[in-house]
């Protein structure tokens, strides 16, 4: 099976969210491609559009018209032996770049996106499947390079497969990811060797979209691990569990969301990286997997959505090291668009994949939220100059907001005690006031060394501060009320918030508008 060298997933794709169903994005036009001139067999299928058919011989790859019998309807037959059959729907006026999709089993079951996507000017594409426990293997390679080749589609479909066409479309991305555009996934199968491949299709900015049941019995094992692997990965992942259903039926009886998916993912997002990230960094995408709840009115059910399609995506890039751990540098998460003055939250503690309010609501003001490295053993202070630095230099904020949760809240104070007239102000959830940052002067380098007893460069220097904790973290006497006292009685301004019943880990979503009124109010 053919494997892909390519490493870099450069187009950008972003999504708003909808509260029942998704929203367009742009269609982004290319100049039109000449419109392809199929010479198979002529009939028609759902609502009047164009079918041509064509069997395939196995070991030839030869393609050749066919005329389906009339008793198939808009269905297809099963192949003479050491033949595939092959179709292809012509829309009325064809999209630009002359897109298609690729139905990967299932031949007219519940064709209702389709049917919607040849409204909006895609072709339709079908090969029958391998029988058995088969790869996709050459003859999908054959028919892939007729329909692109010689008839001009686009060379990266949307693939569409339902239950066992999952696993031909799992199977034939992960070996082609420079080859496809998108993937919808109805309740689908997947090979567990395919599914150790899914990061070729993350490398190569494949978005996904699952629709599953919640009956069904591929949603644990096959719908989920996709999902955890995807988004961990750093892919853009979309999944749809409508309540009360099972592995039938598939799709959605409107399939707008489906094809309003694959319509925005079909052509490329051409924005440029920012200056400030070089070919060093691996971009990857930043959002919430939080649950959104869609009303079906056909179903009459409920949808638990969650990913990109319905809620805030950003562009993330993390720059990579010569640890062979993995990617440990600088991260960057990028705005849709930067606010005036260029403003930054420098967080002091990783940022993880599951999008925290607050960097949503931050990142929504154009916010740019960059964390320092951690490349050994721990916080190392040169490391944090040199991203502070790799900032100014750009253009960015000269006084960011530092930030951190837990002990991250105590390494964003060492830092800043360090560099006091560099700071904005600080926000801190249920801060542990202590450091290891190495690289600090006495006596911030004294790892039980308490940071409240170093808080006059701050005070002196204005820098206002905010902790937001929960009222049974026992941080909250021993440090933040230590913290509060020492800092008014220097002159600080100093702020806690209580959320009650809380303790050191936060029991529920955040709400991020008091901390975000703060970070905005200090930058102007």
């Amino acid at each position: 099976m053919k494997k892909s060298s390519s490493q870099i997933n450069r187009p950008t794709k972003l999504l708003a969210v909808a509260a029942v169903a998704f929203t367009m994005c742009g269609f982004i036009r290319t100049v039109h491609a000449a419109e392809p001139a199929f010479d198979g067999g002529k009939s028609t299928w759902h609502d009047g559009f164009v079918r041509y058919d064509f069997v395939m011989d196995d070991d030839t790859l030869a393609i050749t018209p066919f005329t389906r019998p009339e008793k198939e309807g808009f269905a297809v037959g099963s192949p003479s032996k050491g033949q595939r059959r092959c179709i292809v729907v012509v829309p009325n006026k064809p999209a630009p770049g002359n897109p298609w999709s690729w139905q990967g089993c299932y031949w007219d079951h519940q064709p209702q996106a389709e049917t919607e996507l040849l409204h909006r000017g895609f072709y339709i594409a079908f090969i029958t499947p391998d029988p058995g426990r088969q790869y996709p293997g050459k003859q999908w390679d054959a028919w892939y390079a007729y329909l692109t080749e010689k008839q001009g589609l686009s060379r990266k479909p949307a693939f569409v497969g339902m239950s066992k066409g999952g696993v031909n479309e799992y199977t034939w991305a992960t070996s082609n990811p420079d080859k496809v555009s998108c993937i919808y996934a109805d309740n689908p199968g997947i090979y567990p060797e395919d599914i150790v491949r899914l990061g070729e299709l993350i490398k190569h900015d494949v978005p996904l979209l699952n629709v599953c049941g919640t009956l069904d019995f591929v949603l644990e094992n096959n719908t989920k691990v996709i999902e955890n692997i995807y988004h961990q990965g750093g892919g853009q992942i979309t999944i749809m569990i409508k309540e009360g259903t099972g592995h039938h039926p598939h799709s959605l009886l409107d399939p707008k969301p489906i094809a309003d998916f694959i319509e925005q993912h079909v052509q490329p997002n051409t924005t440029p990286r920012p200056e400030l990230v070089d070919d060093t960094f691996v971009k990857s995408y930043y959002y919430s997997t939080e649950n959104s709840y869609v009303y079906l009115p056909k179903e009459d059910t409920y949808a638990a959505c969650r990913g990109p399609q319905f809620t805030a995506c950003y562009d993330r890039y993390d720059k990579t090291n010569k640890s062979s751990f993995g990617v440990t540098g600088m991260a960057v998460l990028v705005p849709k668009t930067e606010a005036a003055g260029k403003p930054w939250v420098f967080r002091a503690d990783r940022i993880g994949r599951e999008a925290s309010p607050i960097d949503l609501a931050l990142l929504a003001k154009g916010y740019y939220i960059v964390a320092a490295p951690i490349l050994g053993g721990g916080p190392v202070r040169a490391e944090w100059d040199a991203v502070y630095k790799t900032m100014t230099d750009h253009g960015f904020s000269r006084k960011p907001t530092l930030a951190g949760i837990g002990a991250g809240a105590g390494e964003a104070y060492a830092w800043a005690i360090q560099n006091p007239e560099k700071v904005s102000c600080i926000y801190g959830e249920n801060p542990a006031l202590r450091t290891i940052m190495s690289g600090n002067q006495p006596p911030l380098n004294d790892a039980k060394k308490l940071l409240v007893d170093n808080l006059a460069p701050l005070a002196k220097a204005g820098v206002p501060i905010l902790h937001v904790c929960g009222s049974l973290d026992p941080w909250l006497d021993r440090d933040t009320r230590v913290a509060e006292k020492k800092y008014k009685e220097l002159g600080g301004n100093f702020t806690v918030i209580i959320r009650q019943g809380e303790g050191h880990f936060a029991t529920g979503p955040q709400d991020p508008k008091p901390a975000v009124d703060f970070i905005v109010a200090k930058m102007h």
